[in-house]
């Protein structure tokens, strides 16, 4: 029977009537209902500690449900359900019980489900078989589950690695980049950028691999005394006209005027046209050329009070200054038309003049939910920054 195939209240009712299977508690599935329940803020927390206990209890046979209950699961509700097939896992295999191998198998080879959970199975499978496991990681490459896919990526990288020791620096430079390509995580791809870009002479585009968007207009700077720029609606929120001039700041005409990053990670400093200012709000304008209809992700990294519109509608903003800045900093879920996509960004900067709370400054990339850049069909080429005068080459000394 594959079990596989039908649904969990049928699936808890056939598992226990197999002969030499234990039997799941009956009130398994409302164990898992409630931790699917459970909300942010502690919401649910003492009925999902309940529950998790009563899960947590089940013997090995409770595994595969458990795991397909998290596909359908949030966030918080997936750490539940996880922390209790760890408990039931460690106590089985300390117990000498086994584990459904091969319905483990075929959970983790269906992309379909969570991937959270796939990885999950995968752990599962290689306590019990390393060998079978060591296998599969070649075929995680191209993945939907990142952090499945981030095993194949390792493997490559080093046999990248190995190759550059035994300078065989073709074979190197090839493996590198077929393990960028397949690379999502930031800390892989810097990685293999470095031993691309460092004794392997090559030249690479990491704002295309990661979709940054790097031409904009920009404007400002408006006002944010008090932090009421953020509040504040001025005249890029009501309409984009690239060739209108407002009052901005003190009274002082703005407008639009172009801003091109060069930077690997597409960093838009504001501080560039602007100067270092502060208490000012400024915005960015972009358009983008999606070739379909189609989901997709803005992933954005700010430090600064931030807004963001597409196609006109509001998408998010965080009333927040210098917590912090990292790449895909905030995931933003959205529907791209087909054609033309417009993208407003507002940035507000406060009053604090600490050397740290200099930046006005973003990041911005289009992605998919597994951070495979999404390009417009116009995309121009990368920027590339000047390369230095004559008189920036030389020495320190001989200026």
């Amino acid at each position: 029977m594959n079990l596989r195939l039908f649904p969990l209240s049928f699936l808890v009712l056939a598992v226990t009537a197999l002969p030499g299977l234990a039997a799941i508690p009956d009130d398994f599935e409302k164990a898992i209902t409630t931790i699917q329940s459970v909300g942010p803020e502690g919401a649910g927390n003492a009925e999902a500690a309940s529950a998790w206990k009563t899960l947590s209890e089940s013997e090995a046979d409770a595994v595969l449900p458990l795991l397909r209950a998290m596909e359908k699961s949030s966030p918080l509700a997936r750490n539940w359900l996880r922390s209790a097939i760890e408990v039931i896992v460690e106590r089985e295999l300390t117990n000498g019980a086994e584990l459904p191998f091969t319905e483990l198998g075929e959970f983790l080879l269906d992309v379909r489900q969570s991937p959270q959970g796939r990885r999950l199975a995968f752990d599962m499978i290689e306590r019990i078989d390393p060998e079978t496991a060591a296998k599969l990681v070649p075929g995680f490459l191209e993945d939907p589950s990142t952090d499945l896919r981030r095993d194949a990526v390792q493997r490559l990288m080093d046999e990248g690695k190995a190759l550059a020791e035994a300078d065989d620096k073709a074979a190197a430079v090839l493996v590198y980049r077929q393990a960028l390509n397949a690379a999502r995580d930031v800390d892989q791809v810097q990685e293999i950028a470095k031993q691309l870009t460092g004794k392997l002479e090559q030249e690479i585009d990491l704002p295309r691999h990661f979709g940054f968007l790097m031409h904009w207009q920009v404007i400002g700077p408006f006002d944010n005394t008090g932090r009421e720029g953020f509040d504040a609606v001025f005249p890029p929120e009501n309409e984009v006209k690239l060739d209108a001039t407002y009052q901005g700041k003190e009274d002082k005409e703005v407008a639009w005027q172009p801003l091109v990053s060069t930077d690997e990670y597409g960093k838009i400093d504001l501080n560039q046209p602007f100067g270092p200012l502060k208490e000012v709000t400024g915005y960015a304008y972009t358009e983008f050329a999606s070739a379909q209809a189609q989901p997709a992700e803005l992933r954005l990294s700010c430090k600064n009070a931030w807004k963001i519109w597409l196609n006109g509608e509001l998408l998010f903003g965080r009333d927040e200054y210098h917590r912090g800045q990292r790449i895909d900093q905030y995931k933003l879920p959205v529907q791209l038309k087909e054609g033309r996509n417009t993208i407003l960004v507002k940035l507000c900067q406060n009053e604090q003049t600490q050397d740290w709370t200099v930046e006005w400054e973003f990041k911005l990339r289009v992605c998919d939910a597994t951070g495979t850049a999404i390009l417009a069909v116009d995309r121009p080429e990368t920027p590339k920054p000047e390369a230095p005068s004559r008189r920036d080459r030389r020495p320190a000394g001989d200026q």
